[in-house]
């Protein structure tokens, strides 16, 4: 496994305690002489036989690309630069590397752990735990056995039925011996130097929950790159939908390497003091199957005492999959987890939710008296403490109350007497440009013709309490005119309705346009005298129109 004998500068803390360089400086320099398939993170050059449905089919990503590719490939070292020279604590704790899986590829499983035994000093790896949540695939019966036996840290737990995520999690942790627990989903790929920078902040601080920076591994042809952003503060919107929003000027630190708060977790793949994690009550064994755990130990440890990080100088790569390629237990899991979450950790702001999700309101949470229980034994705080002092920025960007719309209705255009309509389009379609509806009963329901212009200053389907979650987007100034998902990023979906009723693209530099004869909306060069780029809004709001165009 490569020599981990590394020559030591010996560094001091104030305290007294050592510091050291951790890097396997053997290993690094074998990784950077591996050339092949894959290797450096680099693309896997697929072919069109590769490319097919079935390469797919049985775990959301191309199991075919995976199997051609090393279990050990090399992977690019995509950190900051100044985590080449950060020591870390010379004694750390040791961890506990808990994997659940169910009916994982084989090539994508064995290099998680293959890399996890490649990149970690074998003294911090106390063993790793794979729990197989009842898979049903033979290579993860005795193939699988036997192949593990070759790793004397590696053991294999088994549920006795379907457990799903959440349970499946609990179940490692719950036979766990290291001092530390740290969680990764069955395809990930750590990196390099990638476990001191995590341990090191639970040995100062054994009440921090940490998580690595989390990369994506295409699930197509397994090229490894940073998230969009990189680093990024976890939240949420008020539907409880996870967030990444900028890390603030008052938070961003000199050295852009250095750890970072942040509110919610992503949700598999973080390390917390083994002891510590039981103290929090572990996750809550009443969610189901999966969803909303992640906002549940956010929650709990910030409010509980504790406090949870992002480590720029852990980067472990992930495949998000395609689509899940089985099926999750029938059941409303997710909005009954959710449910039970806001209900015992979010105090009034629970009533943002039931607004936007008014099926929540009367939804039964389950019996919630032992979490609310360790709630008052530990003696946590409100959530508008965890709002105002730890989440402080989020509601500049998902504010609890949405702020009042500027315009919405119907969008009649002056030159036609026809009205934009969305036509149930999905993702991706154009505008087209049809008769107008509003007061025709029935004939309305075909179409979609109800818009906003948010508070965001962009333009969704929908009327202001129920706007869907799609935005008016252009590309250029003669581009049609198209929805695609919102990323209230302003940039392409920014639009201005000006005095002279144009609908103006800034980014463009042009307006929106229309042609009775084929129906088409389109950018065009502004022309204010042309009928056919003045629009109407059924309603406005003056007030919040001439504050954008005072903007």
């Amino acid at each position: 496994k490569g020599s981990h004998s590394r020559q030591k500068k010996t560094f001091f803390l104030g305290d007294g305690q050592k510091l050291k360089d951790w890097h396997d400086k053997e290993a690094i320099r074998r990784d950077a002489q591996r050339v092949g398939n894959g290797e450096q993170g680099r693309p896997y050059p697929m072919t069109d036989a590769e490319r097919v449905d079935q390469a797919y089919r049985e775990n959301g990503f191309n199991i075919y690309v995976s199997d051609k590719i090393s279990l050990n490939r090399s992977l690019p070292d995509i950190r900051h630069p100044n985590c080449n020279s950060k020591r870390y604590l010379e004694t750390l704790p040791n961890t506990s590397i808990i994997i659940p899986f169910h009916n994982e590829g084989w090539s994508s499983l064995l290099r998680t752990v293959h890399s996890v035994l490649n990149r970690s000093p074998p003294e911090l790896v106390a063993e790793i735990v794979l729990v197989d949540d009842f898979s049903d695939r033979e290579h993860l019966k005795k193939p699988l056995e036997d192949y593990m036996a070759l790793f004397p840290s590696v053991r294999i737990l088994r549920t006795k039925k379907r457990e799903g995520l959440i349970r499946t999690r609990m179940l490692g942790a719950s036979v766990a011996t290291g001092d530390v627990i740290t969680f990764l989903d069955s395809h990930c790929e750590a990196n390099v130097n990638w476990l001191p920078p995590l341990l090191d902040r639970i040995a100062r601080n054994r009440k921090t929950i940490v998580c690595p920076m989390i990369d994506v591994i295409d699930h197509d042809d397994f090229r490894y790159e940073t998230q969009a952003g990189d680093a990024m503060r976890g939240a949420f919107d008020w539907e409880m939908y996870y967030k990444r929003i900028p890390i603030p000027p008052e938070l961003q630190k000199a050295d852009p390497s250095d750890p970072f708060e942040s509110p919610v977790m992503a949700g598999g793949l973080f390390a917390v003091d083994r002891k510590w994690f039981w103290e929090l009550g572990g996750y809550d064994p009443g969610l189901e199957i999966w969803g909303g755990e992640q906002y549940e130990i956010s929650f709990k440890v910030w409010m509980c005492g504790g406090r949870m990080e992002d480590i720029p100088c852990s980067r472990v790569g992930h495949i998000y999959r395609k689509y899940v390629p089985y099926k999750v237990p029938a059941g409303v899991s997710l909005a009954r987890n959710l449910k039970r979450v806001a209900e015992v950790w979010m105090d009034e702001y629970a009533e943002y939710i039931y607004q936007r999700r008014p099926e929540y309101r009367h939804l039964s949470a389950g019996d919630v008296a032992a979490q609310k229980k360790l709630r008052s034994s530990l003696n946590c705080k409100s959530f508008k403490w965890f709002m105002t002092k730890i989440a402080w920025d989020l509601p500049k960007f998902y504010p609890p109350v949405e702020p009042p719309a500027a315009a919405w209705g119907e969008i009649r255009n002056v030159g036609t007497g026809l009205c934009a309509d969305t036509k149930h389009g999905a993702l991706g379609s154009p505008l087209r440009l049809e008769g107008c509806v509003r007061g025709r009963g029935e004939a309305a329901w075909n179409n979609m013709q109800v818009f906003t212009f948010t508070w965001r200053e962009d333009i969704r389907p929908g009327d202001p309490q129920h706007t869907k979650k799609f935005c008016f987007d252009a590309i250029s100034h003669t581009s049609p005119v198209t929805l695609y998902d919102c990323h209230s990023m302003k940039g392409n979906q920014l639009w201005k309705y000006r005095k002279d009723k144009t609908l103006y693209h800034p980014v463009s530099g042009s307006c929106m346009d229309c042609s009775e004869s084929d129906h088409r909306i389109f950018m065009n060069t502004c022309n204010p005298s042309s009928l056919t780029q003045q629009w109407l809004f059924e309603h406005t709001n003056s007030t919040v129109l001439e504050k954008f165009n005072r903007n």
